[in-house]
């Protein structure tokens, strides 16, 4: 993606003072992407969704498949989003937008989730992988994984990796949670889980904010 003279590509590689290679770009943000939207999605709504769906129709390759199918749509629809944010504000505004918009993440990381019983029953009619696709895909708007891949997908410039990655971590973290249920959720410490995701969503706000990526320049 071509930038504007003065822009450049937000990033925080240049701490070791020299420029990173493009493979080290392509995997920080797809790594980044899938890890912290693979915590964030550990105990959120949408989860919770997929261990309902699960414990319902006792089918889990429909299910997954549903939910893979909405995933890609509901975050390629917020990686455009955030690609669109990236050419249309300036860098200062980005900074401030970015910044503020990682710590909003990680205060709600925080703040558990729920779903309301009528959430499921929406489109039970279309057979075990359509109600997936559009219980999951309205689920999923406005949540905080589809919030974090707009955000991410304006940090990298690269929405095509973004929401490969998010994709990836929404699937590591609901997979499991068809095939085993609540089991899972049971075992799997989620306080300490969304501390993490809540603190690397911070420190993104932080390196942001401060302009640490250009601190030695």
């Amino acid at each position: 993606m071509a930038y504007p003279p003065g822009r450049r590509r937000r990033h925080w590689g240049d701490l070791a003072g020299y420029p990173r290679r493009p493979f080290e770009a392509v995997m920080e943000a797809l790594l980044i992407s899938t890890g912290v939207v693979g915590l964030a999605e550990i105990g959120d709504k949408t989860q919770l969704l997929a261990f309902i769906l699960a414990a319902r129709f006792k089918r889990p390759l429909p299910i997954i498949a549903g939910i893979l199918c909405a995933t890609l749509v509901n975050h390629g629809l917020a990686g455009a989003l955030g690609a669109w944010i990236t050419s249309a504000v300036s860098a200062d505004v980005m900074r401030w937008v970015l910044g503020t918009s990682f710590i909003a993440m990680a205060i709600w990381t925080l703040i558990p989730d729920k779903i309301e019983e009528e959430e499921t029953q929406v489109a039970k009619h279309l057979g075990v992988f359509g109600a997936t696709l559009v219980t999951f895909f309205l689920a999923e708007m406005g949540d905080k994984t589809q919030i974090a891949t707009v955000a991410l997908a304006a940090h990298y410039a690269n929405p095509w990796l973004v929401v490969a990655g998010t994709t990836l971590g929404m699937l590591l973290a609901d997979v499991p949670a068809v095939f085993i249920g609540d089991k899972f959720a049971a075992k799997m410490p989620m306080k300490l889980v969304h501390s993490i995701a809540a603190g690397i969503f911070a420190v993104m706000g932080l390196l942001a904010l401060l302009k640490i990526d250009t601190l030695f320049k």
